[in-house]
Order: C-alpha cells, then structure tokens, then sequence
C-alpha cells in the first residue's frame, strides 16, 4: 500500500480556459477539491506556497477549512518557505489548524527556493543574521519551529495577568500533542536530506532536485531518499520515517485527456539552472493510457522508495476535471502497480 495524495499549486488567473479566475476560486475550490478527494478515497491533500504570485500564500486559513469540513484526509503543503516565517506566530497557527483537523496537519517545510521577488522575505521584516545567507535564515527558522512544537515553557509570565497563569515559564497556545512528528522538509540535495533525517523531519522530494550526478532523476532522488533513511537509523528515531515524492502523472482515458496532456507522452528529464551555479535536474511527466503508465512507473526508482506519492494536478481546469483525474490514477493505474 501507498499513500497517495494531490498537490496543488493553487494557481488563479484571467485566463479563458481557466476555472480559477480570482484568489476566492481558488481557495474555495481547493476546499471542494480536498472534500472531493476525501471521499474518492484519496490519503492527502497538499499545497504549494508561493508569495508575490497569484498562488496561495497563507496556508492556514485554507488547511483549517479544510480540516473542518473533511474527516480522515491527510491535509498539508508542500512547501512553506521559511524564510518568510516568524516561527513562534506560525506555531500558534500550525497548533489550531491541526486541532481543527483532530491531528491530521502534515506540514511541509523548507528553506525555500527562488520566489517572484528578490529577498521577497525582507518586505517581511525578515534579515539573515550575520554570517548567514536566506538558506541559512531558513533553515534557522524552520528548527526554531520545531523546538516551540515541542510544548515545552519558555517564556517568563507576567506577575500581574490579566488571566490566571499556570506555574512555571508559558508555552505558546494552542499546543497540539504530536504534530512536531508529522513536519516534513522539502530537500533539494543529497545533504540537506541528511539533514532533515537527523532533524526528526520527514522528506519531501519534489520534481526537481539538485543535479548531484550524471544519472536519471528518479535514480538521483532514490539515492537521495536511501541517504536519508541511513540517516534517520543512525539517528536513533523512535519512529518510523516518512519519504513523499511528487510526480505529474496523468492517465489518458477519454478524449479531453488527450486534448489536455497528450502532448506530454514524450517528455524526458531536464537539466537547467534554478539558482546562480547550482545545476538542478527536472523529472519528466507521466502521461499516456494506463498500461503504459503502469509499465513507466514501475521503473520509477524513487516512487519505490516512497510511501507517499504526491500527484501535481491542474487546479486551472477546476474541481470536476480534477476529481476525474484523480479517480483515473486510483482506478486504473493504482492496482496495476501495488498501490492499492
């Protein structure tokens, strides 16, 4: 068995052929959708935060509706760049979303990657301490959230409150018991991987990836998570590790699949520059009928390796199509591959 969720980039546009055409469609039809993918039979529902962008830029408002409307999904993002956080506010929101969920918030995380703006984050107020650059800064950050789930006291109370105060320093409200083990880290390298392994963060592995080697990518980013299992063993976890991969996968079954994403049959790995000399590798699209999908994605190395396979899905073409995509992957392709 294989998790299987939905990530959604959340895009919103005047575009003719789009169904999103404001911020409103957007979150609400990403609310629908989650409710939708719920009841198909979906494990999770992910989003993609960007600033600056017609995209969502504020997941918690958006993740609490849908914890209040759903029952069991997964709900989470892929991922919130730190550098744009102040961690101890973040905590407060991440502890009521996930009490509003009941314990389902799978929370991703990361130093963030090139946005729309330069150094977007200091229009928030944010600067790098000294000697550090924004990775650093978000790396930083993203252990501070981690420490300040932990529920632990920290701060010194007021000796004339307003309120009455429990003895001893004051943690930050509302805590939720258990989501510090479900924050996950997107990591684009082989070491940042470790990293987030000895950490106690689980791994998102996204579609594109450091380019650390002359191999495929679904080679690279298997390797990648082999890495980070060994070292979340030699970390002495109590727990068992979590590795989700995402993939643009889309199952041609009638007319409108072609139309949309045939073109896409033949498309191969990239290699490219995501950042000022840092090579980085882009994994190929999965789109034909299903039994070559099956007979493709078997030979994917790394969604082997995963329990969560995260499908990139065009929120543009609205919740109806979405849902039909979705259901095509669980019903003709899922079986064929073990998934299900």
């Amino acid at each position: 068995m294989k998790k299987i969720g939905f990530l959604s980039f959340g895009h919103w546009g005047k575009h003719p052929s789009y169904q999103t055409r404001s911020a409103g469609d957007t979150l609400l039809q990403s609310i629908d959708l989650a409710v939708a993918a719920e009841e198909i039979g979906l494990d999770g529902a992910y989003f993609r935060v960007h600033h600056f962008a017609d995209q969502l830029g504020s997941p918690f408002p958006l993740l609490s509706a849908i914890g209040a409307k759903t029952n069991k999904i997964e709900i989470g993002t892929g991922v919130i760049d730190m550098r744009y956080e102040n961690p101890l506010y973040m905590a407060e929101n991440a502890g009521a979303a996930d009490l509003i969920s009941e314990g389902r918030l799978q929370l991703g995380i990361s130093r963030g990657s090139p946005e729309q703006v330069i150094d977007g984050w200091r229009y928030f107020g944010y600067e790098p301490a000294e000697g550090e650059d924004g990775a650093d800064m978000g790396r930083r950050k993203g252990l501070e959230f981690l420490d300040k789930l932990k529920g632990v006291g920290f701060a010194q109370p007021n000796p004339n409150p307003m309120f009455p105060n429990p003895p001893g320093l004051l943690r930050l409200e509302p805590y939720s018991e258990g989501l510090r083990e479900r924050i996950w880290w997107g990591a684009g390298s082989n070491a940042t991987a470790i990293w987030a392994a000895e950490n106690g963060m689980y791994l998102q592995s996204s579609t594109l990836k450091e380019d650390e080697s002359d191999k495929p990518f679904h080679v690279q980013q298997a390797e990648q998570i082999r890495l980070y299992k060994d070292a979340w063993k030699k970390a002495g976890h109590q727990r068992e590790p979590r590795v989700s991969v995402s993939r643009s996968i889309f199952a041609l079954v009638n007319e409108q699949d072609h139309y949309y994403f045939g073109q896409e049959s033949n498309r191969h790995d990239k290699v490219g520059f995501i950042e000022n000399n840092k090579r980085a590798i882009f994994g190929r699209s999965y789109a034909a009928e299903p039994d070559q999908l099956i007979e493709d994605l078997s030979k994917d190395e790394a969604i082997k390796e995963a329990d969560t396979l995260l499908l990139t899905v065009p929120n543009t073409l609205g919740v109806d199509y979405n849902v039909h995509v979705l259901s095509a992957i669980l019903e003709h392709v899922a079986p064929g591959l073990g998934w299900r």
